[in-house]
């Protein structure tokens, strides 16, 4: 199976993925930050609920629907960007590279899927299910981070082509 890339087209699709997940990278410090929030109000004592309300800028509800909704779009962009990411190397490419980049992405989309999974529990105040949650989500960004690093080089790689070809 042959796809081409129009030539116009192919800067803009091969840099597609790693905009996405730069983008994405943020989304999910601010979801851990919406996140750290949640949990700083709901363990807080009575007294100290209403300032830690305003300091965060909405009642527990509305900074736990802010969230869930980040967390929802993360992990629509962890996904799309795991499989776009894939898309365009094997178009470009004719093949994946079975590397450490691809192999982090996949972990990533995979404890991004178990991270969504624990929500209902979660609803329903299970503390295993927010414990493992929180752990997850940690490992989660760590190897985001670290498969972001592996990623630039995949960029000065791509733009050290683009360079010598033109």
């Amino acid at each position: 199976m042959n796809i081409e890339i129009p030539t116009i087209l192919k800067p803009v699709v091969t840099f597609a993925h790693p905009t996405l997940m730069i983008l994405t990278l943020g989304l999910a410090l601010y979801a851990g930050y919406l996140g750290l929030q949640v949990r700083k109000i709901r363990t807080a004592k009575v007294e100290e609920k209403k300032a830690l309300q305003d300091e965060a800028g909405g009642s527990l509800k509305a900074i736990k629907d802010k969230h869930y909704l980040t967390g929802s779009l993360l992990l629509v962009g962890i996904v799309m960007g795991s499989i776009g990411g894939m898309a365009v190397t094997y178009i470009n490419n004719g093949k994946l590279f079975v590397g450490a980049h691809l192999l982090a992405g996949l972990g990533v989309a995979g404890l991004a899927a178990l991270s969504a999974s624990l929500a209902p529990l979660m609803q329903q105040g299970k503390d295993w299910a927010r414990y493992t949650h929180i752990s997850i989500n940690t490992l989660l960004v760590g190897i985001f981070a670290w498969q972001a690093l592996t990623g630039f080089e995949i960029v000065q790689k791509i733009l050290s082509q683009m360079a010598k070809a033109a």
